[in-house]
């Protein structure tokens, strides 16, 4: 991955203009979750030590593309970051067009992007207007790499030059390590409601690991596809024969797709429903399947403990109720304590990471979702495609 980064140039007295993800949850207010803004933090004080003019772009939400409105406003996150910098952060309403200043060791936040027409269709003329505002452009948010936009994409083609903030070089050597060099065994872990949102990464994954553990809904296809009655548990029938084909593929080359033996059910989706263990062949047809059992988790920490890699994206069972939450934790314990190099993203891992308390035992944590899952697909990423195009020139 040839890129331009961010420490191999002399940044003084350089207009530099930073696409960060600042994209955080905000209630009255407030920050409510700053893991984002954190992670964005290294790039920055980078910037304002080597006396550059820093001027920082984020989305947030989901406004109407150009229209103001103050429930998407980054003002609660430029009072977060002031504090965090312990400097004061202006925010910069309209500044699309120029016309405001920036002192040399300063950093501003300009309001979010999406206010902007053309940011979302990466049009041309937006991008141009971005370009003109900087002489370097720092591209920084890796949670939105796989989405070609003004402000991540169509920005980096013409600015005067386009690096990779700390950040996201961070995050691509990550993920390069554990999906094209990983360590043997490789192990992936992919948990979540459907398959079918999932089924271009199980594809993926099915030719590269040597074991794909699945959790949640996802499970239940595959122990359906197995021969098991799962009840009423969420499951999509028609990817059957999918699962069924995925697991043949892998079986195939002596990798496997490890089916539950036992699992933990419930009648109905709720917080207080009481928790049944039970074998996975004798699930009744009023029953749904809400975690795996402790003979199915040991098997699974097992396999954690003797892996070179680990990949997790997903936790195994409704984790959010204690009473179906004892398969991901004794996942996240084995994934603190095993030796491999552990990988994990998506934000309900990262829930469940945070939960188990075992945040700082993690490899690497990475901070997107969409993007995470589209590399573990393989896909180029259109923002990291456009660095590796200016690296060229």
């Amino acid at each position: 991955m040839s890129v331009i980064k961010l420490t191999d140039l002399d940044l003084k007295g350089k207009r530099v203009l930073i696409r960060a993800d600042l994209n955080v949850p905000v209630k009255d207010g407030k920050v409510t979750s700053d893991a984002r803004i954190s992670a964005s933090l290294p790039t920055f004080n980078r910037c304002l030590k080597a006396g550059a003019k820093v001027m920082v772009m984020s989305h947030l939400g989901r406004p109407t593309e150009g229209e103001y409105s103050e429930e998407n406003s980054l003002k609660p996150v430029a009072d977060d970051l002031s504090k965090k910098l312990g400097r004061p952060v202006r925010l910069v309403k309209d500044w699309i067009n120029g016309g405001f200043d920036v002192a040399a060791g300063e950093l501003v936040l300009l309001e979010n992007v999406r206010f902007n027409k053309g940011e979302k269709k990466n049009v041309d003329e937006t991008a141009k207007k971005y370009a003109a505002l900087c002489d370097v452009f720092v591209m920084d948010a890796f949670g939105t790499a796989h989405r070609a936009e003004g402000s991540t994409h169509g920005v980096a083609k013409f600015a005067p030059v386009a690096c990779a903030g700390i950040l996201l070089t961070e995050e691509l050597e990550a993920l390069t390590k554990a999906l094209l060099d990983p360590k043997r065994p490789m192990v992936a872990i992919v948990g979540g409601s459907k398959v079918s949102t999932k089924l271009t990464v199980l594809e993926s994954l099915s030719e590269k690991v040597d074991q794909l553990v699945v959790g949640g809904g996802i499970a239940n296809t595959f122990l359906a596809a197995s021969g098991k009655k799962i009840g009423k548990s969420l499951a999509e029938a028609d990817l059957i024969p999918t699962a069924k084909m995925l697991m043949e593929k892998m079986s195939k080359r002596g990798a496997t797709i490890p089916i539950a033996v036992d699992v933990v059910v419930g009648k109905k989706f709720d917080a207080n429903e009481k928790a049944v263990l039970k074998d996975s062949g004798s699930v009744a047809d009023d029953d749904m399947i809400f975690d795996i059992g402790p003979k199915s988790a040991q098997q699974l920490a097992d396999i954690i403990m003797k892996a070179g890699t680990v990949v997790w994206n997903g936790p195994v069972g409704v984790f959010e109720f204690d009473q179906f939450g004892a398969g991901t934790r004794t996942i996240a314990d084995a994934i603190a304590k095993t030796k491999a190099f552990t990988l994990a993203g998506g934000g309900d891992t990262i829930a469940a990471i945070q939960k188990y308390g075992i945040y700082d035992k993690v490899s690497y944590i990475s901070t997107a979702g969409g993007a995470f899952l589209e590399f573990l697909e393989g896909k180029k990423l259109p923002a990291v495609a456009m660095l590796e195009e200016r690296a060229k020139k």
